[in-house]
Order: structure tokens, then sequence, then C-alpha cells
């Protein structure tokens, strides 16, 4: 039987952190993200540039998904 992995402890989130803290701090990540593939599509032609135009999209998608949580914990 294989040894259990043991996860690399440098790299950790708070466990103390409440779940909006947590969706907030994805939601700005995911943004951030989205500008960034966003501003190098400018620079990138052919496939290279529709990859990232997809990669872009499943950044935004993630970024709807989260946000709608937070919606949900605290409805406007």
């Amino acid at each position: 039987m294989a040894t259990p992995r043991t996860p690399c402890t440098m790299f950790i989130v708070n466990p103390e952190l409440s779940t909006e803290t947590l969706l907030v701090h994805a939601s700005e990540s995911l943004a951030s993200a989205n500008v960034m593939a966003n501003d190098l599509v400018d620079h990138l032609q052919g496939s290279s540039r529709h990859a990232l135009l997809g990669i872009a999209q499943v950044i935004m998608l993630g970024e709807l998904a989260v946000n709608r949580a937070l919606d949900r914990l605290d409805p406007p």
C-alpha cells in the first residue's frame, strides 16, 4: 500500500478565514488573472491567441461562479 502523500505547508490558507473572505479573495484573484490574460492577448496571433482567449473565458466563468456564491452569502 502506498504511503499517504503529505502536502507541502509552504503555502497554506489560514483555516480561520471565513468563507466570504476566501470567496472575495478568489474573486479578486480571478479578476486580476482575467485582466492579465486579456492584456497579453493583444500581443499574440493565431492559435496562441485563441488558446489564451479560451483561458480568459474559463477565468471569467470561474469569477462569475465565485461572485454568485458571494451573492448567496450576502444578498444585495
